[in-house]
């Protein structure tokens, strides 16, 4: 209890020299004059939003959200039914998640531009996002996990994108009706190695590796003479289940795990693995037929830890640590004990050596606890209060967030020295430099990204925005040069220098390609037709109007579909569409590609709809009308566009 009064007492710190934080030419460093681009793109975790956030580096302007684990009206993401199987899962449509770290994918060890990965905390599950397009391309859940908050980690060629467990819980195939306090028994935590296809992207569970019940919370891969292992920081080695502020802070040193997984990978071949029956979603959409397919799987294969003892490996680390850090030579691990003050560095050479001579403390759960000190290069003393994560400028500098004392602290990772300090505002949690978890960083910004604003903005009631800070490191100290705010609650983000992604994006969908199966390739084409309750309407939308625009003969307890195309062949000219009455969202539409909307009228009447996406000087002309009549009603189907319908149809009543 003294710990956590301690705690509380130092949460309240404010940094010195808040009025003086940002001074001499630091607008000019972040300002990016109108016209000209950002030299970096940065993606930011949404947190609860679900989303990824996109901004420029050095403006902190908002680029693009793009949706992922939560429906989003905006883009009719979730709404539209060709992309509502991206967010099922095994419990249903779940259309909403927690999203906290993105990850850029990598060759041999560099950003390449890509793709980026989030993960999916909240129901377990990880997105690929296309980089071409800045869409959700691809949603895997994981099995037996609970909080995948130790996600989406890369290896050097992306070969993996690797998932653990935050929540120890019972494996998918056993008895999960058992006590909450047979934690010690019964519950069990799982580090999951997701392949990814070099060419397209396309994610598989390769394996997942079995591991005692304790919390997972962050990893980050080797890379260079470390390439082939992953490292992992794990709390609550008291195996509590209950009050964990207290009870899974009694020990000294909790772990960082290693995970050898090219060994792992002779064990998967060797037919080591147990076939689990579970069940999973896999969610893709394609860019051709412009629709997403869920499928459910039922497989997985595990290996045990236990059983194969030279798979993984503890670590001791001071208590609760959080963040888990690789440097870009590969040698140097660093953990962050969160109540700890101080930072160990662990060394790879060392951990190998330990390895070979079986230096070790004994076992947890039947698996190796290297000594201490055997694997220890050093320790960052008294860097600060509440250190939590770590980046690396490729120079031979490390930086660290300290959320107890609103801090970045860079440090030499040789002779362990503390080089410069900077304030942030208030309660830093995850770091980014652009490359700054590669082997090669392009180290001109650090982005703080804050959990408390305060005084920082203009006051927006009872919750201030969430924030960050864009820090100059291109000298030997840090001077903080723009405060902006985020969407929150920003968790890990990423950076790449824009010109590995600019150049690669898609403009238009070319409508030739477009094999979607309601597909209007011209208004030529354009119909209306009713199969038994259903109608389907097969509708073009160009500026400045939608074909049909006139349709009679719907009736109450219809489902009506729209299947709207965008026939525009030109950047940056998307379409929306709404329709009176519809209780989920617009479509927003591509150049080139089609997206439904489905609508269930409840009442008789007319019904105007628009569209929704400001598209020419005649947008507010771009509408029609849909006539409702009564259930039984004899009013035919019929439809057109420039013309008004003969007057003795109204007679068919």
């Amino acid at each position: 209890m003294a710990v956590l009064i301690a705690v509380s007492t130092l949460f309240s710190c404010k940094p010195k020299n808040a009025g003086n934080a940002i001074s001499g030419d630091a607008a000019a460093k972040a300002y990016v004059a109108p016209g000209k681009y950002d030299q970096f793109y940065n993606f930011v975790s949404g947190g609860f939003s679900g989303q990824v956030s996109v901004y420029g580096l050095p403006s902190g302007r908002l680029l693009r959200v793009i949706p992922v684990f939560s429906v989003d009206p905006e883009k009719g993401y979730g709404y539209s039914e060709e992309t509502k199987p991206m967010l099922n899962t095994s419990h249903g449509i779940i259309p909403w998640d927690d999203s906290h770290h993105t990850e850029l994918s990598q060759t041999n060890g560099e950003t390449d531009g890509r793709w980026c990965f989030i993960n999916g905390n909240n129901t377990p599950r990880v997105a690929r996002i296309d980089l071409t397009t800045f869409r959700t391309q691809e949603i895997i859940e994981l099995p037996n996990s609970g909080g995948n908050h130790s996600s989406p980690f890369i290896t050097e060629n992306t070969e993996y994108v690797v998932a653990g467990t935050r929540f120890s819980v019972p494996m998918d195939d056993s008895n999960g009706d058992v006590p909450i306090n047979t934690y010690k028994k019964n519950f069990k935590g799982t580090l999951s190695f997701i392949s990814v296809d070099k060419t397209d992207g396309k994610m598989d569970i390769a394996f997942q590796i079995q591991c005692p019940g304790v919390n997972f919370d962050l990893s980050h891969a080797g890379k260079g003479k470390s390439h082939g292992w992953f490292f992992f920081s794990c709390y609550n080695t008291e195996q509590a289940n209950t009050l964990l502020e207290v009870n899974a802070s009694q020990r000294d040193k909790d772990f960082i795990m290693a995970v050898n997984w090219k060994k792992a990978e002779e064990y998967l071949k060797a037919g080591k693995g147990r076939k689990q029956s579970v069940k999973y979603a896999h969610n893709t959409y394609s860019d051709i037929t412009h629709s997403a397919t869920s499928e459910i799987k039922t497989e997985v294969i595990v290996l045990d830890s236990k059983e194969l003892q030279d798979i993984c490996y503890f670590i001791p680390c001071p208590k609760s640590p959080h963040g888990c850090d690789v440097d870009p030579t590969g040698e140097y691990i660093v953990g962050s004990g969160k109540l700890a003050a101080l930072i160990p560095v662990f060394s790879f050479d060392k951990l190998q050596a330990a390895i070979a001579a079986k230096d070790f403390a004994g076992d947890f759960e039947g698996i190796p606890v290297v000594k201490y000190e055997s694997a220890l290069y050093g320790e960052v003393k008294k860097p600060g209060l509440g250190p939590l994560h770590t980046e690396f400028d490729g120079k031979g500098n490390a930086y660290t967030s300290f959320f107890v004392s609103s801090e970045v602290v860079k440090w030499n990772i040789k002779d362990l020295k503390v080089l410069d300090r900077a304030s942030t505002f208030y309660s830093v949690g995850h770091l980014c430099i652009p490359g700054g978890d590669s082997k090669k960083p392009d180290a001109k910004y650090l982005i703080a990204y804050n959990k408390i604003t305060k005084d920082r903005f203009l006051p927006t009631g009872p919750e201030l925005a969430q924030s960050a800070q864009i820090y100059d490191i291109s000298g030997d100290k840090m001077q903080m040069i723009l405060d902006f705010p985020t969407i929150g609650e920003p968790h890990y983000a990423q950076g790449i220098a824009a010109e590995k992604v600019k150049n690669n994006s898609v403009k238009i969908f070319k409508i030739e390609d477009n094999k979607n199966p309601y597909v209007s390739k011209g208004e030529g084409t354009t119909k209306v037709e009713r199969e038994g309750n259903k109608v389907h309407v097969y509708a073009t939308a160009i500026r400045s109007h939608f074909a049909p625009d006139n349709i009679e003969g719907v009736r109450i307890g219809d489902e009506v579909y729209f299947h709207v195309t965008n026939l525009e062949q030109d950047w940056d000219v998307p379409h929306g569409f709404a329709v009176k009455g519809a209780a989920n969202a617009e479509l927003l539409i591509m150049p080139g590609e089609t997206q439904t909307l489905k609508w269930i009228p409840t009442k008789v009447g007319i019904y105007p709809m628009y569209c929704t996406d400001f598209c020419s000087a005649l947008h507010q002309e771009m509408q029609g009308y849909i006539r409702v009549s009564p259930a039984g009603s004899n009013v035919p189907l019929t439809f057109s566009v420039g013309k008004n319908q003969p007057a003795a149809e109204e007679a068919a009543k």
